[in-house]
């Protein structure tokens, strides 16, 4: 199945030389004065990396908030893989770009509205410059009108031919041993550039920024009714919003004035934590940006995948019906192709079973269902073992048991990505949308502000959207006798349906 979300040694003639610690990072002192604070050793004049890998791990396992990892991959090698670098690596190599327009409009835009290039590095940028009458492949693409993202590049197709370079990454500092490039993605934009704004259906992400800015505008779990979840077009890993929030069309969507905005602009250098299925929308900010991804993989993997086979199934089976000849209206460039009812059927046995196998290895498998009609249904079941279904807020799972937060590892090397009210503005300048008032109560007081509501606030918060929506869908927009597929599959795949159905499933095969 194809998914796009889970998931060296160069020569030396073309690495830049690594500066000194002391050059690429500044507040040394406050990084080793916080290093003696968790017990690591910390000689004077010497950095040390602010978290150990088993303490980083710990706190992405734990915080359930967006945060910025800093100085802890200045000793990387990839910290130099700017796009000139890499454009000598690469040199020859043909990538997909794709070409968005540089507008101001109030709807998305999708993958499947773009245009696709197929170019060099070196013809990306010799474009970027800005060069008139140009040639090749980007001739028809008048820079000042478009941008142009060589996105979800894996490693292990780019570079195929130059394995060893996986090493130059190092996701092992993040406590998961033996990750490297070879379990990351490259993203490669010019200004403009960006993805529209989705959520991954699997693991947590970890994005290192390599060159230029980018600006990051995440939405917590809780606030998925307010941005008008969609599975078209249709991509096996991630669910779509409708809006276009950084300027979104408040009169059709004027739910999403209730979301809880949170906003970071990501510098080279740092590391940005995104929790489980918080909403985001990416954007690059500067000329040329770099930027390198890793999925990690949670328990909660395994109940979403029946989740995505019963979506893909419903999606496959309603839109190939209604149209049999025109699959990319729909079906996200990402995805290889259309798959058959009898191969999603397949997909779909093989993720319950793979659940189930994975209840084996553990203990109780807990599960407490939406609420519907205003009460809890709790269902519980035991298949010989224990597996913990985590928690997301728009879905109202839980486990009973809320992970703890890292609230007292915050500080100059761990920075909260803080909630913004206001609209963004076009262009917003700083290392950071928050500044070190948000941080700074070493009890972590301040910082529980910021945080998403305790689960029984954000259950009830989430239902309470959905009854609103359905109120103001009904008031405000006319009536129409029209009612396509894909307002059909809106509510057939919403991600709460398909939760209380994957459940349901399991419930009866585990009878």
């Amino acid at each position: 199945m194809a998914t796009r979300r889970p998931r060296s040694h160069c020569p030396a003639q073309h690495r830049s030389q690594p500066t000194s610690p002391a050059q690429n990072l500044p507040g040394q002192q406050e990084a080793e004065a916080a290093a003696i604070a968790l017990g690591l050793p910390a000689a004077r004049g010497e950095h040390v990396k602010p978290f150990t890998p088993e303490k980083a791990k710990e706190i992405i396992m734990s915080l359930q908030q967006p945060a910025i990892f800093c100085n802890m991959v200045f000793d990387w090698p990839a910290r130099h893989w700017n796009a000139k670098y890499l454009s000598e690596v690469l040199h020859g190599k043909r990538i997909r770009f794709r070409m968005g327009m540089k507008s101001t409009s109030t709807v998305p835009q999708f993958e499947t509205t773009c245009s696709y290039v197929e170019a060099t590095l070196e013809e990306f940028l010799t474009w970027n410059c800005d060069q008139s009458n140009i040639s090749g492949p980007f001739r028809d693409y008048d820079h000042s009108k478009f941008w142009a993202y060589a996105d979800y590049k894996y490693f292990v197709s780019l570079f195929e031919d130059k394995t060893d370079i996986f090493q130059d990454v190092k996701w092992s500092d993040f406590g998961f041993p033996g990750r490297n490039g070879q379990e990351s993605t490259l993203w490669i934009g010019s200004f403009g550039a960006h993805t529209p704004c989705h959520l991954d259906s699997y693991g947590c992400n970890l994005v290192f920024q390599v060159q230029g800015r980018k600006r990051w505008h995440l939405f917590p779990p809780e606030d998925t009714p307010f941005l008008y979840p969609t599975r078209i077009p249709y991509e096996e890993s991630s669910v779509f919003s409708k809006i276009n929030v950084v300027n979104p069309d408040l009169k059709r969507f004027p739910q999403f004035q209730k979301a809880q905005r949170h906003m970071v602009t990501l510098s080279p250098g740092q590391v940005l934590f995104v929790p489980r299925h918080w909403w985001h929308y990416v954007e690059s900010i500067d000329p040329v940006t770099v930027s390198i991804n890793s999925w990690i993989e949670l328990e909660e993997d395994h109940l979403a995948r029946v989740e995505e086979a019963i979506t893909r199934m419903l999606v496959c089976a309603l839109k190939t019906a209604e149209n049999p000849q025109n699959t990319r209206a729909w079906l996200n460039p990402t995805e290889v192709e259309e798959t058959s009812h009898e191969v999603n059927c397949c997909y779909l046995n093989a993720a319950v079973s793979a659940f189930f196998d994975r209840c084996r290895t553990s203990k109780v498998v807990e599960i407490q269902a939406l609420r519907t009609d205003g009460d809890h249904m709790k269902k519980e079941f035991n298949v010989s073992d224990h597996v913990e279904v985590g928690q997301t807020g728009s879905q109202n799972l839980t486990t009973g048991i809320g992970k703890p937060e890292a609230r007292s590892h915050f500080g100059p090397d761990l920075v909260p990505v803080a909630q913004r009210s206001e609209e963004p503005p076009s262009q917003r300048g700083g290392m950071f949308e928050s500044d070190g008032k948000d941080f700074d109560d070493k009890d972590g007081e301040h910082f529980g502000k910021l945080h998403c509501a305790k689960t029984q606030q954000i259950m009830s918060n989430s239902e309470n959207a959905v009854e609103e929506e359905i109120v103001s869908n009904t008031t405000t927009v006319p009536s129409q006798t029209f009612i396509s597929t894909d307002d059909l599959l809106d509510c057939l795949v919403n991600p709460q349906v398909t939760r209380i159905v994957a459940q349901l499933l399991i419930q009866r095969r585990n009878l």
